[in-house]
């Protein structure tokens, strides 16, 4: 009986935006690659648009032999997961695919198996290529494609145009990269080959960076085990973070007429009584208020701030823990607070007021979906990562616009504020897990007109400590 490995990726610049897939064919006793499948398919998630390419991997290998066994390996594993069996299909784009994946070959003769992103290069340039040519108005030419060509034989790609809103990942990566092109002497091959390396940067590396091209973290109240704090300054408030600074002296932010940036200081609400019980404390919940140490927090915070007089404007969500966080600060520093809707902390559903390991007991597959998947709800309808990041984006660069050159306050929560460091970052979406953002806690992104963005400052509390 013949054997073929099916491996399939799909992507969506936008998510959902335009959205192709990508899928291939390989004998598995020879390695030869027998098919290739790949088509533009308009506006569409990350996630149907990987199950379309599962589905056309399918469809291909029963046509080269219907009795044959298949192994599909794709570096999605909510797709994995669900096809095995073991997590549910909830959305409602998502269970016809699966139910179509599920009835082009006998179950028993179909396995599925993650494999990590960058073993799944041939797919994922297919994709790409897919994509790429919708662009262009066109659809995906086999006759024409690079895609196991260049998976076997990555090369550096040149450095595109940037472009996009100030703090845009994506933009700012491109600039970084034909500056250092520029810059950098010659080298030894070694050292080369690893700088060449660390800036090779394909589409699908930079599905995550994107913003509103795409996008979330973990509750502020409720994180994951196994968080690793970071902290960027010792000093009470490092000036760099709250004051407005002059572009950067060297690399590509040297430009003399980009201006003095837009400087987010980001401050996060002191406690309230569910904080230190790590419980979900979302948008969608009780809206409690500070608590007494919360409250001796937001006027620690303040006085430090105040110390500096830099801050120019102060903005917060409308939930009461920020709103009087912020007013602590706008009493000491003589300025109005504005609320801003876009900054509220992401709504968690049916999870609200629960712990972690509650909401692991409780829901334990939505938990393991929504750990897995940034487009994952939380139980009862909440707001996913993915919807909230869209979200920030869209209010970052709208606030960007408003304040350039000014120093603005955001009084905001644990998942926003991540994510603003994320997107400045172009850091993938699971990153959010990896950071501890503690109460009161002072952070700062800077975002200059070239579309680059600057992480000055990160869960700075050394002003709780004094």
């Amino acid at each position: 009986m013949r054997e073929f490995i099916v491996e399939a990726d799909g992507g969506s610049r936008g998510n959902p935006g335009p959205a192709g897939y990508g899928s291939v064919v390989i004998d598995a006793a020879t390695g030869e690659t027998l098919v290739e499948r790949a088509e533009y398919i308009g506006v569409a998630t990350n996630n149907v648009a990987e199950y379309r390419g599962l589905v056309a991997g399918l469809r291909a290998a029963r046509e080269l032999d219907p009795s044959a066994t298949v192994r599909v390996r794709m570096d999605s594993k909510l797709v994995v997961e669900q096809m095995s069996g073991r997590w549910k299909i909830k959305h409602p784009d998502m269970k016809p695919l699966a139910a179509e994946a599920a009835r082009i070959l006998p179950p028993e003769q179909v396995t599925y198996e993650w494999m990590p992103r960058e073993r799944n290069k041939h797919a994922d340039r297919l994709a790409n290529e897919a994509m790429d040519a919708g662009k262009r108005g066109e659809q995906w030419d086999a006759g024409a494609s690079r895609a196991e060509l260049d998976a076997r034989n990555p090369v550096t790609p040149a450095a595109p145009e940037p472009s996009g809103p100030p703090g845009d990942a994506t933009a700012g990566a491109a600039k970084a990269r034909e500056a250092l092109a520029r810059s950098r002497p010659a080298a030894d091959p070694t050292a080369d080959a690893v700088q060449e390396k660390a800036m090779t940067t394909t589409d699908a590396d930079l599905r995550a960076a994107r913003t509103v091209a795409t996008p979330a973290p973990a509750s502020a109240s409720a994180p994951p085990p196994a968080t690793a704090s970071s902290q960027a300054s010792a000093s009470p408030v490092d000036s760099a973070a709250v004051t407005p600074a002059a572009a950067p002296s060297v690399g590509w932010g040297a430009a003399p007429d980009l201006g003095a940036p837009a400087t987010f200081v980001l401050l996060r609400h002191g406690e309230t009584p569910l904080t230190p019980q790590k419980r979900f404390s979302g948008s969608g919940g009780t809206d409690p208020s500070l608590s007494d140490v919360g409250r001796e927090q937001a006027e620690r915070v303040a006085a430090a701030l105040a110390r500096r007089g830099t801050v120019q404007h102060i903005l917060a969500s409308p939930l009461a823990r920020t709103r009087e966080t912020a007013a602590a600060v706008a009493a000491r520093l003589g300025l109005e607070v504005t609320v801003e809707d876009g900054l509220i902390e992401t709504d968690f559903g049916a999870w609200e007021g629960l712990t972690f390991g509650e909401v692991r007991e409780r829901h334990p597959e939505d938990l393991n979906a929504w750990l897995a998947d940034p487009e994952a709800e939380p139980t009862g309808g909440g707001e996913s990562f993915a919807a909230t990041a869209t979200r920030i984006a869209a209010t970052r660069d709208r606030l960007v616009a408003e304040y350039a050159g000014r120093t603005v306050l955001l009084v905001t929560h644990v998942t926003p504020i991540k994510t603003f460091v994320r997107l400045a970052l172009g850091a993938p979406p699971e990153s959010l897990f990896r950071m501890e953002l503690s109460a009161a806690s002072l952070s700062a992104v800077a975002y200059y007109a070239d579309g680059n963005a600057s992480v000055r400052l990160f869960n700075d509390t050394s002003h709780l400590r004094s």
